[in-house]
């Protein structure tokens, strides 16, 4: 029999994955270049957001030990952000209340990053696993702070350039930390550098991740430089989403065990939610690569 434990967060993730298709479906047919994939974006949020939403009912005990100890009801917390992810999931998906729902997404991220990544980082500050957890989380809050932006409303585009330079700058250092690590250690998995190493079964493995450096690299210089930004971030998202679907996917189905299926599910939802929030980005960014990184861009 199929474990609860493994089916819910995988029937969640597939679900939202096909509605986002189909809900972008109209904007993806009208969209030319490289917006066919920037459409996708916020689809490549929502799936994650559903998988890790199931996972906080599902496996609540062990989602409760990652809250603060000082934190009082920390099993309320992990029932309270799985019901919070699958709201955004929700508001992604049909695009309703977009920047109430990104804005509420990266607050939280933050708070995250400032509550759990950031003491753990302090205890571990040689380990590069925490470091790239801690920047991980903080470049899917600035993804979602991104979006926030993007409406038009141009009574406010100094509120929301002030917003969109610090989610270009965060994620512009998210994306060279990451570069560096897929360079200096080229045998694990391209990506978010986590500890997975690549299979044997992929060909020529090391040069995936020299390949995934390389256009995380292109990414940031063109944000950093405000040049092509849009163009580098679809690239670089598209890039995770091939990652996603013919590495880590494959894995996820030759999982064996709960433990192994829930760690290949991480594996799929980190990688394309990074993706997603890259592609986040790239939507609220400028489509002329002369204009000001201000510019409020086109929905």
């Amino acid at each position: 029999m199929i474990s609860k434990v493994t089916f819910w967060p995988c029937f969640a993730g597939a679900i939202f994955f096909l509605a986002g298709l189909i809900a972008v479906c109209k904007e993806s047919t009208e969209a030319r270049g490289w917006d066919k994939v920037i459409v996708l974006g916020r689809t490549f949020v929502a799936a994650p957001l559903a998988i890790f939403s199931a996972e906080h009912f599902v496996i609540t005990q062990a989602i409760m030990e990652g809250v603060p100890a000082w934190m009082p009801f920390r099993l309320f917390w992990a029932y309270f952000v799985g019901a919070g992810l699958l709201a955004a999931a929700v508001s992604l998906t049909l695009k309703r209340q977009l920047r109430l729902t990104a804005t509420l997404l990266a607050l939280m991220f933050f708070i995250f990053v400032l509550t759990i990544h950031l003491p753990n980082l302090t205890v571990h500050l040689r380990e590069r696993l925490f470091w790239t957890i801690a920047l991980r989380d903080s470049c899917f809050g600035a993804g979602a702070l991104a979006l926030a932006t993007a409406p038009a409303n141009r009574q406010r585009a100094e509120h929301r350039g002030i917003f969109l330079r610090l989610a270009r700058l965060i994620i512009a250092v998210v994306l060279v930390f990451f570069a560096a690590q897929q360079f200096l250690y080229p045998r694990f998995a391209p990506g978010v550098p986590l500890p997975k190493m690549t299979p044997n079964w992929v060909p020529l493995g090391p040069l995936w991740s020299y390949l995934c450096g390389a256009v995380l690299l292109f990414a940031a210089v063109s944000i950093l430089r405000n040049k092509h930004a849009r163009q580098a971030l679809a690239i670089a998202g598209f890039l995770m989403a091939v990652f996603t679907f013919l590495l880590y996917l494959p894995l996820l189905v030759m999982a064996s065990g709960v433990g192994q299926i829930i760690e290949g599910l991480n594996y799929v939802g980190d990688t394309l939610l990074f993706g997603g929030a890259l592609l986040l980005l790239a939507q609220a960014s400028p489509r002329d690569a002369t204009a000001s990184s201000v510019s409020p861009a086109n929905p």
